[in-house]
Parts: C-alpha cells; structure tokens; sequence
C-alpha cells in the first residue's frame, strides 16, 4: 500500500513561532465556533501551551474561543493519553514509580553494596539521583543494560570495570523491585504512552486537524509520533527554524554541537529532506530576519566547510540592523544592565522583552535587580525549592536539633523570618538577638538548650534572664520528640514528623498557625507536596543517623523546582533555550554569553567514558 506523503513545515527564524502558529489555526478554523476546540496540537513543554494560550487569546481580544486541545510531548501522563478517543491498552499501563520513591529505592540497593558506608545515607540518595537519570537516559535511547558488561575491556583501567559492577543494581536489583512496586520508570511509561497514541492513530487516524509544533524529536519514541502525525490526512508537523539554505556538503557534516542537528536527525528518522519540508502558510520573514538567519547559519557552519567563508559569502549589512553588543566587567554589572534594558523596554506601551540565558545564577540576579523596581518576573526554569522559605526554614530547623543548638545553627534558625514561636516575629526575633549579645558572643555554651539554659543563669539579674530562660526551656520542650528521635536514629518518616511538628510550632506566630505561615503561596504548597512524597516514600528506609538527617533531607530534595502558577509579568520573561525557539519578544537579550557558560561545559558522565557512550549507544554529552 502506497503511503501517504508527509506534512512538513518550518517556521523560519526570525518570525514569532507561536503567533504565527496561532494565526494560520484561526485561518483554518474560519467561522465555525466550535472547529478550533475540535483540533489537537502536540508542543514541547508546558510553558509551550501556556504560551500558545496566550497568543490565541491575544489574537482574538473580541471574541470568546473554544481553544483546541494542547498537550506537552515533554510530560505523558494520564490527562495525555486522553488525547485519544478510546484508547483500551491505556488501563493496562502500569502506573510511573514516584520519583523520590524511585531514588529512596536505588538508595537502598546502593546502601546494600559491598563496602559502601552506611553511616552516609545522604550520599547514597545523591548517588540514587544519578542512577536514576542514567536510567532514564538509557531508556530514553531504548537501549539494553546487557551490552553494559562489554563495555569495559581488559585494555580499560581497573576502576571502569568496578564502574559496570555498580551499575548491577540497574540489570539485576531494579527489575525486581519494580515488580514488586508494580510500576515503571516515568521513562519507560512515556515512551509506551506515546507508542500507544502513535498506534491508535495510524489504526484509526484522527478526523480533525492533529498538529505536533516546535518539537524535534530528539526521543525516539516523540520522532515515530510525529512521522505518524505528519502522515494523518489532517496532520502537520512544524519545525522551529530548520536552516534550509546550508548547502548539501555542510548538511551532511552536521555534529551533536550543532543546533540544528536534532533536526536533521528527525528529517532521517522520518525518511524526508529538506526540500520536502514547505513553509508555514502566513509566516514569511522579514528581508532584515532573513538576512541574520544567513548571517547566524554562516556563523555556525561545520568546522569541516569553513573554508566557504572564503568564497565571500554575501551577507546582507541589514542582518545586524538593531543588533547591539554590551561588555560588562562583572556579573553584577551584567545583570543590572539587562535589568535596566528590560525595564527601559516597559517604558514604551505594549514593548515586550525577554532574557535568554543556560545561567539560572544570572537569571536570578536579574530577578532581584528588576524586584528593586517593583516588577516580579516569571522565569521559566523556576526557583530550586531547596532556596525557597519554608524549605530553608525546615533545613534550618533540622540543623539546629541535630547540632544540639550549636550557636550559628541557633541563630540561623530563629533569626529566619518563618520563626516565631507563637509570639509577634518582631519580638521573637528581639529575644533571639538579647541571647545572642548575652551569651553567644563569648566562650561557646556547653551543648544543647540546658548548655544555654546554663549560661543564662548565670548572667547577672540585670539581664531580665528570666524571660530568656523561659524562651529557651520552651524551645526545649517543644524540640524534645524530634531531638530524642535524632538520638535514637529512628526510622526516618517518625522523624519527619517530629521534625515538621517542631518546625510548625516554631513558625506559629501571635496571630497565625504555624501551619498557615509554613505552607503558604506556591513555594509552601511545594514544600508540603514534597514533605508528603517524603513521607510516603520512606515507609521502609533503613534507620538515618540523626547528625547525617539534616543532609539526608536535603539530598532527598534533589534538583526539585517550584514554578509559579501563573505568568508574574504580562510583558516581561526570563526564558531558558528551549522555551526561546517558540517563544519571541520585541526586545531579545541573550545573557552570559561566556566561554563555558553559552556553549555551557559538557556534563561528565559519572558511570561511562565518551568512547564507552559511544558504544553502548548513548549520545554524547554535547
């Protein structure tokens, strides 16, 4: 049976992603209210979707609109594979293994290795999350852990082949606790997500339009989706500024370094070139975009075709019209200045402006620098949760019992604006400082609250110790569970609630519940969807020594972010690169532009060296 031709487009650089996509869907649907909503679109991300929201919405301010059905490719889950009309094989998939289950569970196995020290559970959750992540990389690829044991030849050094003992706990220890969990690796279960949806449509091709926009397939499972939704008899799929003007020898000399070698690798997976792939209808770029496209396609050619450069390659002198260059002589320096570019950009109405940059450290810099004029800003990679509050005050509070109330322990923790202990924070914080001058500025009190309850006592009268002693004794007694806990290395969800029970109690102040002020706003509803997975996931954890719980809390939190709900600023974005191929701004600022940082380095693989990757299939870590 013939097959049928395949529905590429790309969107050239230069031209807004999203609006454009937007338009010509509007187009599509023409007046019939109910045509768009009957439509599916298949994007990267979550930010892609709320993103593509917003264009439609700005596109239509008059009128009220049914939007199709958006869905990230990023994230398969059950609200996902709704995408299909009847999809059967869906309640046979098996749930996805919780995340900080799933490293608790590795951890176990790791702590179970033969001259592992058990003394360091946290290192053991840290070493987890790497596990976990080649896991799914290995996954991801579709690759199988038995090539592992021919990795490592009698040439390689010694350590490599310790390396591949280690990684048993993933071919021997892993498959079966999963069976025993009765779930899979989030990996796997997208993967079989997507393959479901790739088959239910190429049996039953949807009616309406199905559009998979601004993805390039760099998971296998998301490439075979989309060559099943660039043949369906409504489908499309839209690249995000495929380079169609390198020639032929330079296409082909293409490497992982380059930008757009996910592309290319997708055109081969679909079996088409670049001359099948057409322009997006209403989406032609402008003479100046044109020309810095060509201009930033020279820029990065091959190393192996440089030598074009001498040939004279005519670049149009519009391709940097408007494109300006700023040295700054620190990073401080840098994010004040695009602060002040951003801000500037508000002064003229309806100016939009966004900063693209891999440097989470610079971005926040600018986050605070634009706060100092009062505009909160929304960035797209979110806030580490270990940074926020009420996971600082927790960590805090850990530290201060398992430190038998050291003094910068002690301080650090009442002195966080979370603390209270059921009285006005001001006078709180009144009390920590009048111990602070009173006994902790000299000889170090012997250990715990009795060592400062001691010291207080013998200050002379004129200190109003009386009040100090009470503050310190009921510190003691409401600390008294979680401490006694910690010395008795209890099991670590009995530990968790002493320590959360403590930390609420301390967070109450003289007209709010601790509870109340504790899991607050975006980052406490983070932190208690945190606390509960921990709780859950710890159920069988062996015992944690109560001087390494404080670590142990801390590496379960791992790489976690919280996002806020919604946009802060309606014209002002902080954007990471994948988000910056869909999303355009009037005023575009490409920060930490330095060796190291944009290209950023390679991260090194802690399990496999380039050649061993290279042999067991996995890209490389460009």
């Amino acid at each position: 049976m013939k097959r049928r031709p395949m529905q590429i487009f790309t969107i050239a650089p230069g031209v807004p992603f999203l609006p454009a996509l937007a338009r010509r869907v509007l187009e599509q649907a023409g007046a019939d209210p109910l045509a768009l909503s009957r439509m599916t679109i298949l994007l990267p991300t979550r930010r892609a979707v709320r993103s593509l929201r917003e264009a439609f919405l700005l596109l239509s301010p008059d009128r009220p609109l049914l939007l199709p059905r958006l869905s990230p490719l990023g994230d398969v889950d059950d609200d996902e594979l709704l995408l299909a009309d009847e999809m059967p094989e869906a309640a046979d998939l098996p749930p996805a293994i919780p995340d900080l289950r799933r490293r608790f569970m590795l951890a176990r196995a790791v702590l179970r290795m033969p001259g592992y020290v058990a003394s360091r559970p946290d290192l053991a959750v840290a070493l987890a999350g790497e596990l976990a992540r080649f896991l799914d990389q290995v996954q991801t690829e579709r690759l199988d852990f038995s090539a592992l044991k021919k990795l490592a030849p009698d040439e390689y050094a010694r350590h490599w082949q310790q390396t591949l003992d280690f990684l048993s706990i993933l071919t021997g220890a892993w498959p079966r606790v999963l069976k025993q969990e009765g779930a899979i690796d989030p990996a796997e279960r997208r993967d079989r997500a997507l393959a479901m949806l790739a088959r239910q449509w190429t049996r039953r091709p949807p009616r309406e339009p199905v559009i998979a926009a601004g993805s390039t397939g760099t998971i296998p499972a998301t490439a075979e989706l989309l060559a099943v939704v660039a043949r369906l008899p409504q489908g499309a799929v839209v690249l995000p500024g495929l380079d169609r003007e390198l020639d032929d020898a330079s296409w082909a000399e293409l490497d992982d370094t380059h930008p757009q070698f996910g592309m290319a690798q997708l055109l081969n997976r679909l079996g088409a070139t670049r001359e099948d792939v057409a322009d997006w209808p209403g989406a032609a770029p402008s003479a100046a975009a044109h020309a810095r496209a060509r201009l930033l396609g020279e820029a990065m050619r091959p190393a192996a075709t440089t030598d074009a450069w001498r040939d004279g390659v005519a670049i149009d002198a519009s391709a940097t019209h408007g494109l300006q260059r700023i040295v700054c002589t620190s990073p401080q320096a840098e994010a004040s200045t695009i602060a002040l570019l951003m801000r500037q950009a508000l002064e003229t109405p309806g100016r939009t402006a966004a900063l693209v940059t891999p440097d989470r450290i610079l971005a926040r810099r600018v986050a605070v620098e634009l706060a100092r004029f009062g505009i909160a800003i929304d960035d797209s990679a979110g806030c580490r949760l270990s940074e926020t509050p009420p996971l600082a005050f927790l960590r805090l509070v850990a530290e201060l019992i398992a430190s038998a109330a050291a003094p910068v322990a002690f301080l650090a923790c009442l002195k966080h604006p979370l603390a209270a202990g059921g009285r006005a924070p001001g006078a709180f914080r009144a009390l920590v400082r009048r111990i602070e001058t009173a006994v902790l500025r000299g000889p170090r009190p012997a250990p715990g609250f009795e060592g400062l309850d001691a010291a207080l006592a013998a200050l002379p009268a004129e200190h109003h110790r009386g009040e100090l002693r009470d503050l310190v004794a009921e510190l003691a007694r409401q600390a008294a569970p979680f401490a006694r806990l910690l010395a008795l290395n209890g099991p670590p969800g009995a530990v968790l609630r002493a320590h959360v029970d403590f930390a609420e109690w301390l967070a109450q102040s003289n007209d709010s519940p601790g509870a109340s002020r504790l899991w607050a706003h975006d980052a406490g509803e983070a932190a208690a969807e945190f606390v509960a997975e921990f709780a859950a996931a710890t159920g069988d954890f062996p015992s944690v020594p109560g001087a390494a719980y404080p670590a142990f809390f801390l590496a379960a939190l791992g790489g976690r972010v919280v996002r806020p709900r919604f946009g802060r600023h309606p014209r002002l974005a902080i954007l990471g690169l994948l988000e910056a191929r869909l999303i355009k701004a009037d005023l575009m600022i490409l920060g930490g532009l330095n060796e190291g940082t944009w290209p950023p380095e390679p991260v090194l693989d802690p399990w496999l060296s380039r050649p061993m990757r290279k042999a067991f299939g996995l890209p490389g870590p460009e």
